[in-house]
């Protein structure tokens, strides 16, 4: 008997009509549809009167789930694999499993549609001839703040995923490691209230600051490093404020604020520096 076949199957990542045609071929026909959370699976394969038997596939259980899966495709099962959106294998457990069939000789064919990365990355007026995919920084402030130095020379536009309650920490260390780079945050993409936002980092700081909650996914994608690399990390808090005040017309008050918050630093700190 030959092997079954693994179809990694890309999902909406909100809006239901974006599923493909043989996306919903290739999951009406599998034997097993193995997925990150089968309720939530579920309610699209309700949606689109698709019945078929359900299997939990998810980071804590991948290593045991795995074996059983490759198991499934080894006796000749075709299996499908669907995350809770968008691509699998892209910031998700789907890696493990795809490289154990591969390990075992079993065929691994991909059903493309929609990513939440390349989504973003299209709207976002960034440069798209070179760019490199992050997935989360890290949640922890020193770790993150290590992981952007060593990012701070990348030349190609950056697509990172982050979480709503991290999003204002996140922009804000990126603000002092990167300096005041442009940058593109869309969130809830292809839903009822989608949205994005384009401009340097302290205009989106401003604008995401001021809201009560940030909901919803969230994709950010960040200019490279340019051939004159923004300069406001290295500048004295005082030089900065007088920058902003010089470049953007703003007062002096105003500027300590921004600089405050883009900084990461008291904004009393940054009035004494300007005495």
């Amino acid at each position: 008997m030959s092997a079954g076949t693994l179809y990694i199957v890309a999902t909406p990542i909100g809006n239901l009509d974006d599923i493909t045609l043989r996306a919903l071929k290739t999951l009406r026909e599998v034997s097993l549809i193995a997925a990150e959370d089968t309720r939530h699976t579920q309610k699209l394969l309700t949606h689109f009167g698709i019945h078929k038997t359900l299997t939990s596939y998810h980071d804590h259980n991948k290593e045991q789930k795995g074996e059983v899966l490759v198991a499934r495709l080894k006796d000749g099962d075709d299996v499908a694999l669907v995350s809770d959106a968008g691509t699998p294998g892209i910031s998700d457990p789907g890696y493990y499993l795809i490289n154990r069939a591969i390990e075992e000789g079993v065929a691994v064919i991909p059903i493309p549609g929609v990513a939440a990365a390349t989504a973003a990355l299209s709207v976002s007026g960034l440069p798209t001839d070179a760019f490199v995919f992050e997935g989360f920084l890290p949640a922890r402030h020193s770790q993150r703040l290590r992981k952007l130095e060593v990012l701070k020379a990348e030349p190609r536009t950056m697509i990172f995923y982050e979480a709503p309650h991290r999003i204002l920490d996140c922009m804000k260390d990126m603000a002092g490691v990167l300096g005041d780079r442009r940058v593109s945050l869309s969130r809830e993409l292809t839903k009822l209230h989608e949205e994005t936002l384009r401009g340097r980092i302290h205009v989106i700081i401003d604008i995401i600051g001021q809201k009560a909650a940030v909901k919803g996914e969230i994709t950010l994608v960040v200019e490279g490093r340019t051939s004159e690399p923004v300069e406001e990390s290295v500048l004295s808090l005082a030089d900065h404020v007088e920058k902003l005040v010089r470049e953007e017309g703003i007062s002096k008050k105003d500027a300590i604020a921004k600089v405050a918050k883009l900084r990461g630093v008291p904004k009393r700190e940054v009035y004494n520096e300007t005495i």
